[in-house]
């Protein structure tokens, strides 16, 4: 049998590659609506996107345990439907990161897609490419190091989640406790030196995926530098 560690990595990696995969799915389109959008309305949205960014953890996950409770209408819809409570779940702990990551998917696309000229896009109409044909052949090959690097940054903050997952999906071993958790249990334990191990993994794992990105928009950065 794994080692508890070894699960709470299998959950971990799990959680942050589903959840990356919905930030993906969830986080282009709203950040080519706010690109596009020009009504005084769009600073609201803005806001309510990067709250995450300034809000307390534990606060996201009180508010969100409350709504996955069987006693309010989210956690009812979701048991009525899987006969399962969301509270406490795999499922819940995937939507918490999912809303707490958002701003780090959302900017780096809506950066990229503002500062896409129209021109192209205009000439791909033009030439009879529908929206979406023009999206897949000319925005996503423009934008593409934007991906990856809105990819790696939510991957990266999902991993290191701790507050809102404690709060809506408690210490469940195998299925809701993540590493950042079971370091928390063996700092709690006194045992630091599995502390010391999961710590320094988390570190050279979450440097890695930094570097990986910087290098990746170094060669955009000097072709900006030299266009200037």
């Amino acid at each position: 049998m794994p080692s508890p560690d070894l699960l709470a990595l299998a959950v971990t990696l799990k959680m942050a590659a589903l959840t990356t995969v919905i930030l993906l799915l969830i986080g282009t389109p709203l950040a080519w609506f706010l690109a596009k959008m020009t009504s005084r309305f769009k600073v609201i949205i803005e806001a309510i996107v990067a709250l995450p960014l300034v809000l307390p953890p534990t606060v996201l996950g009180f508010y969100l345990l409350i709504a996955f409770s069987p006693q309010h209408l989210p956690g009812q819809m979701w048991q009525q439907v899987t006969g399962q409570q969301l509270a406490f779940s795999f499922s819940a702990i995937v939507t918490g990161s999912v809303l707490y990551s958002l701003p780090f998917v959302v900017q780096p696309l809506q950066k990229a897609f503002e500062q896409l000229g129209g021109s192209l896009l205009e000439a791909g109409a033009m030439l009879g490419a529908g929206p979406i044909d023009r999206f897949f052949t000319i925005v996503l090959p423009l934008t593409k190091s934007s991906f990856i690097t809105a990819a790696s940054l939510g991957f990266a903050h999902t991993v290191g989640e701790f507050g809102v997952i404690l709060m809506i999906g408690g210490n469940i071993p195998g299925e809701t406790r993540v590493l950042s958790i079971a370091l928390f249990d063996h700092v709690e334990a006194f045992d630091y030196a599995k502390a010391h191990v999961l710590a320094i993994s988390l570190l050279i794992g979450s440097m890695i995926l930094l570097a990986s990105v910087y290098l990746l928009n170094l060669p955009r950065l000097k072709t900006g530098k030299r266009a200037n």
